[in-house]
């Protein structure tokens, strides 16, 4: 039956090939070579070798690269060949074409044969441990963390724990090492030390991530390294923070925390990202969005610890119904602007709903505990968005005279207030039919109006005197003076 054999060619000198490794090379007829550019290949018979090079100038994108070769190194296998498929390093140490090649081997039925190598990791770890200038920089040499330039090239975000080291194989070439850096700087700061190691030079070059593409002294057997950040700032660390305060070695107050006695910590800090937004205090914001996600990962701790689900099971849930909500993005549907995004959106979560329930209603979902205005705007666009719906402004405007009329003529207080809320959820959806955000504009209102206030204050207390005391006629003068320089600081 044939076979394919995953054989491993060294960090780069010929010397470093094992005996097995040479054992093999020495008897086949073809060896496949995923790169000819490696020291190693100048000491077998040129007459024996194919290479995949051609694929790096050829294909699309990176993740063709690899996907190619699987394709082709499997299907000469089952066409009866006993294929030989070397590379640099280990075939299982950042080498994704071997992964991509054993899955679909196995797919088939071939068996696969791995022939160990000294991996290009060794040779890393070498250089930096003789070249470090720090000895606070020894944890580079232990906790790695190892990927594939090309797969991190083709990320939006790396899957690195920040709080680690990382090792990035094969950054080949100039190109390559441009979007690595785009991926790393979605997580690092510009100016993060890294350290560029190529086999061919004795020493790592020390430079900032935003330099990593400034030259051209790449190769196939460049890697780069990426210390783990100054103090701790991973998920991974605030997890481990939150199950160490609830731990029976923790806290008191933590571990007698439950998911309804958070309930008010967790709306007030989500008032606080809101004001913080509002404000436009970005210091606020980024400070209050870390107390929110306190308070997310504690609620996950605690359901941790009762056995209902873990965090796991949170970014597992929010990434599947991302990705289904998001068809134009991963599947084959169309959007080509935000309205047609927002109209399939809806459409999604109402195919939803219905799966869910026979009973299923379009209100389904709304929290009970919203603030009253953004409950009764969500309420109202949900119920259009089922077709129960104004058709114009003007309908929605009368709709709100209806109902304040129904205010002015109330038989007694309990009506009244009935009817103040009939009116309120009425303008609720007037707004909506604008596109305003009924919430946003309310507390918009609440601050421009505080402002004002206490510019009035200070109005009064300038001629010395107290607010309480001042007839209305005079306050009406003040009032107007706030008014107009709130509105002359508020322009650009």
């Amino acid at each position: 039956m044939p076979s394919i054999t995953l054989l491993g060619l060294g960090p780069g000198d010929p010397q470093l090939i094992t005996g097995e490794a040479r054992a093999i090379l020495e008897r086949c007829d073809v060896v496949y070579l995923r790169t000819s550019q490696h020291p190693a290949v100048a000491a077998l018979p040129p007459e024996r070798l194919r290479t995949f090079d051609h694929l790096y100038q050829d294909a699309v994108d990176f993740a063709d690269v690899y996907r190619h070769i699987a394709e082709q190194i499997v299907a000469m296998a089952e066409q009866g060949e006993d294929v030989t498929y070397a590379v640099p390093g280990h075939p299982l140490v950042g080498e994704a074409s071997s992964a991509l090649i054993l899955q679909r081997a196995k797919e088939k039925g071939i068996p696969v044969r791995v022939i160990a190598g000294v991996s290009f990791v060794e040779s890393v770890l070498a250089k930096l441990a003789t070249h470090l200038d720090n000895p606070a920089e020894a944890d580079l040499l232990q906790g790695w963390q190892i990927c594939d330039a090309l797969e991190l090239a083709q990320a939006h975000h790396p899957p690195l724990n920040p709080d680690r080291p990382a090792l990035i194989a094969q950054v080949y070439s100039r190109l390559v090492a441009s979007d690595v850096k785009l991926t790393l700087m979605n997580q690092y700061p510009p100016r993060h030390p890294i350290f560029i190691v190529r086999e061919t030079e004795s020493a790592p070059r020390r430079v900032p991530l935003h330099e990593l593409d400034h030259s051209d002294a790449f190769d196939h057997l460049t890697s780069v390294c990426v210390p783990p950040v100054s103090s701790a700032s991973g998920f991974e660390a605030l997890q481990e923070l939150v199950a160490h305060l609830r731990a029976p070695e923790g806290c008191p107050w933590d571990r007698e925390q439950t998911h309804e006695s958070l309930r008010h910590t967790l709306l007030e800090e989500t008032y606080e990202v809101l004001h913080a937004i509002d404000t436009g205090d970005m210091r606020a914001l980024r400070e209050e969005l870390g107390d929110l996600l306190l308070n997310v990962v504690m609620q996950v701790q605690i359901a941790t610890e009762g056995e209902v689900f873990r965090m796991t099971d949170v970014i597992a849930d929010v990434i599947a119904k991302l990705i289904r909500r998001h068809p134009h993005v991963f599947g084959e549907a169309r959007a080509h602007n935000a309205e047609q995004v927002l109209a399939q959106w809806h459409a999604l979560k109402q195919r939803e709903r219905a799966a869910a329930t026979e009973t299923a209603s379009a209100l389904d979902g709304i929290a009970p505990t919203l603030p009253a205005l953004a409950q009764a705007q969500k309420m109202a666009r949900r119920a259009e968005q089922a077709g129960f719906r104004w058709q114009t402004h003007e309908e929605r405007l009368r709709k709100v005279r209806e109902e304040l009329e129904e205010v002015i003529h109330a038989q007694n207080a309990a009506h009244r207030a009935e009817e103040f809320g009939d009116l309120i959820f009425t303008i609720a959806n007037w707004a909506d039919g604008y596109g305003v955000d009924i919430e946003t504009a309310s507390r918009n209102a609440n601050l421009k109006f505080a402002r004002r206030f206490r510019r009035l204050e200070s109005l009064v207390r300038a001629q010395g005197r107290e607010l309480a005391d001042l007839p209305p006629e005079a306050l009406q003068q003040l009032w107007q003076q706030a008014k107009s320089a709130d509105d002359h600081a508020a322009r650009p």
